[in-house]
Protein backbone atom coordinates (compact mmCIF):
# COMPACT_ATOMS: atom_id res chain seq x y z
CA UNK A 1 0.00 0.00 0.00
CA UNK A 2 2.21 3.24 -1.09
CA UNK A 3 2.20 5.94 1.97
CA UNK A 4 -0.79 8.29 1.02
CA UNK A 5 -3.14 5.26 1.39
CA UNK A 6 -1.63 3.86 4.43
CA UNK A 7 -1.52 7.08 6.50
CA UNK A 8 -5.19 7.86 5.17
CA UNK A 9 -6.22 4.42 6.06
CA UNK A 10 -4.42 5.07 9.62
CA UNK A 11 -6.13 8.30 10.50
CA UNK A 12 -9.42 6.17 9.33
CA UNK A 13 -9.07 3.16 11.64
CA UNK A 14 -7.34 5.68 14.28
CA UNK A 15 -10.59 7.33 14.21
CA UNK A 16 -13.01 4.01 14.36
CA UNK A 17 -10.78 3.15 17.64
CA UNK A 18 -11.14 6.66 19.26
CA UNK A 19 -13.92 8.20 18.28
CA UNK A 20 -17.62 7.65 18.42
CA UNK A 21 -18.40 8.27 14.36
CA UNK A 22 -21.40 7.03 14.46
CA UNK A 23 -22.44 6.36 18.10
CA UNK A 24 -21.15 7.83 21.38
CA UNK A 25 -17.72 6.73 22.34
CA UNK A 26 -17.11 4.28 24.90
CA UNK A 27 -15.91 6.94 27.57
CA UNK A 28 -19.52 8.62 27.29
CA UNK A 29 -21.28 5.85 27.65
CA UNK A 30 -19.56 4.87 30.73
CA UNK A 31 -19.17 8.29 32.38
CA UNK A 32 -20.60 9.71 35.33
CA UNK A 33 -22.16 5.87 36.60
CA UNK A 34 -22.21 5.06 40.29
CA UNK A 35 -21.55 1.53 41.49
CA UNK A 36 -25.50 1.08 42.29
CA UNK A 37 -26.04 1.63 38.73
CA UNK A 38 -22.92 -0.47 36.63
CA UNK A 39 -24.35 -3.02 39.09
CA UNK A 40 -28.16 -2.89 38.87
CA UNK A 41 -29.88 -5.68 36.97
CA UNK A 42 -32.36 -4.98 34.34
CA UNK A 43 -35.16 -7.61 34.33
CA UNK A 44 -34.20 -10.16 31.25
CA UNK A 45 -31.66 -8.73 30.50
CA UNK A 46 -28.43 -11.35 30.67
CA UNK A 47 -25.65 -9.23 32.38
CA UNK A 48 -25.18 -5.61 34.22
CA UNK A 49 -22.93 -2.49 32.52
CA UNK A 50 -20.08 -3.77 34.61
CA UNK A 51 -20.46 -6.99 33.21
CA UNK A 52 -20.36 -5.49 30.15
CA UNK A 53 -17.89 -3.24 30.65
CA UNK A 54 -15.41 -6.24 32.04
CA UNK A 55 -16.35 -8.35 28.88
CA UNK A 56 -15.44 -5.43 26.31
CA UNK A 57 -11.95 -5.08 28.64
CA UNK A 58 -11.24 -9.07 28.41
CA UNK A 59 -11.83 -8.85 24.91
CA UNK A 60 -9.44 -6.15 24.12
CA UNK A 61 -7.11 -7.30 26.16
CA UNK A 62 -7.00 -10.84 24.57
CA UNK A 63 -7.18 -9.71 21.28
CA UNK A 64 -3.96 -7.20 21.48
CA UNK A 65 -2.34 -9.61 23.50
CA UNK A 66 -3.06 -11.81 20.62
CA UNK A 67 -0.98 -9.76 18.27
CA UNK A 68 1.97 -8.38 20.35
CA UNK A 69 2.74 -11.77 22.15
CA UNK A 70 3.25 -15.24 19.77
CA UNK A 71 2.90 -17.29 23.35
CA UNK A 72 -0.14 -15.41 24.06
CA UNK A 73 -3.28 -18.04 25.28
CA UNK A 74 -6.33 -16.68 24.61
CA UNK A 75 -8.97 -17.65 27.21
CA UNK A 76 -11.65 -20.09 26.93
CA UNK A 77 -14.95 -19.07 25.17
CA UNK A 78 -17.15 -18.23 26.63
CA UNK A 79 -16.57 -18.45 30.25
CA UNK A 80 -13.09 -16.75 30.14
CA UNK A 81 -14.43 -13.79 28.83
CA UNK A 82 -17.46 -12.45 31.05
CA UNK A 83 -16.79 -12.46 34.61
CA UNK A 84 -19.60 -14.55 36.79
CA UNK A 85 -22.95 -13.94 36.18
CA UNK A 86 -23.29 -12.67 39.76
CA UNK A 87 -20.38 -10.42 39.76
CA UNK A 88 -20.11 -6.58 40.39
CA UNK A 89 -17.49 -4.31 40.82
CA UNK A 90 -16.79 -1.38 43.74
CA UNK A 91 -14.92 2.24 42.59
CA UNK A 92 -11.67 0.87 42.58
CA UNK A 93 -12.58 -2.03 40.45
CA UNK A 94 -14.31 -0.08 38.02
CA UNK A 95 -11.96 2.40 37.32
CA UNK A 96 -9.08 -0.36 36.60
CA UNK A 97 -11.74 -2.03 34.09
CA UNK A 98 -11.69 1.75 32.42
CA UNK A 99 -8.13 2.54 32.84
CA UNK A 100 -7.26 -1.06 31.47
CA UNK A 101 -9.54 -0.71 28.35
CA UNK A 102 -7.79 2.77 27.78
CA UNK A 103 -4.07 1.40 28.24
CA UNK A 104 -4.96 -1.76 25.79
CA UNK A 105 -6.27 0.71 22.94
CA UNK A 106 -3.41 3.00 23.07
CA UNK A 107 -0.98 -0.01 22.99
CA UNK A 108 -3.01 -1.26 19.93
CA UNK A 109 -2.61 2.42 18.52
CA UNK A 110 1.00 2.36 19.11
CA UNK A 111 1.18 -0.94 17.54
CA UNK A 112 -0.80 -0.06 14.44
CA UNK A 113 1.47 3.24 13.92
CA UNK A 114 4.74 1.67 14.61
CA UNK A 115 6.67 1.84 11.11
CA UNK A 116 7.23 -1.98 10.40
CA UNK A 117 3.26 -2.75 10.74
CA UNK A 118 2.51 -4.11 7.68
CA UNK A 119 -1.51 -3.85 8.34
CA UNK A 120 -2.72 -6.32 5.29
CA UNK A 121 0.51 -9.24 5.95
CA UNK A 122 -0.76 -12.44 8.05
CA UNK A 123 0.11 -12.01 11.84
CA UNK A 124 2.63 -14.61 11.63
CA UNK A 125 1.30 -16.64 14.61
CA UNK A 126 -2.25 -16.09 14.08
CA UNK A 127 -4.38 -18.42 11.16
CA UNK A 128 -4.60 -15.54 8.51
CA UNK A 129 -5.64 -12.60 10.59
CA UNK A 130 -4.17 -9.31 9.95
CA UNK A 131 -3.69 -6.15 11.83
CA UNK A 132 -6.39 -4.67 9.97
CA UNK A 133 -8.53 -7.12 10.72
CA UNK A 134 -7.67 -7.31 14.33
CA UNK A 135 -8.55 -2.95 14.23
CA UNK A 136 -12.27 -3.54 13.28
CA UNK A 137 -12.78 -6.43 15.14
CA UNK A 138 -11.87 -4.40 18.44
CA UNK A 139 -14.05 -1.61 17.27
CA UNK A 140 -16.54 -3.33 16.20
CA UNK A 141 -16.82 -5.59 19.28
CA UNK A 142 -17.19 -2.32 21.10
CA UNK A 143 -19.25 -0.69 19.45
CA UNK A 144 -22.11 -3.17 19.36
CA UNK A 145 -21.63 -3.93 23.27
CA UNK A 146 -21.62 0.13 24.08
CA UNK A 147 -24.85 -0.08 22.18
CA UNK A 148 -26.13 -2.34 25.03
CA UNK A 149 -24.55 0.12 27.39
CA UNK A 150 -26.54 2.91 26.31
CA UNK A 151 -29.72 0.60 26.58
CA UNK A 152 -28.98 -0.46 29.41
CA UNK A 153 -28.68 3.28 30.88
CA UNK A 154 -32.08 3.67 29.39
CA UNK A 155 -33.53 1.31 30.83
CA UNK A 156 -32.36 2.35 34.11
CA UNK A 157 -33.54 5.77 33.42
CA UNK A 158 -30.08 6.89 33.31
CA UNK A 159 -29.37 8.19 29.80
CA UNK A 160 -30.92 10.85 27.84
Amino acid sequence: MDRPNQKALLAELTSLLTKGNAHVTFEEATADLTPKTWNQRVPNAPYTIWQLVEHIRIAQWDIVEFCVEPEHQSPKWPEGYWPAPDATADEEQWQEALNHIRQTRQQFLHLLHAPGTDLLAPIPHGTGQTILREAMLIADHAAYHVGEIILLRRLLKDWE
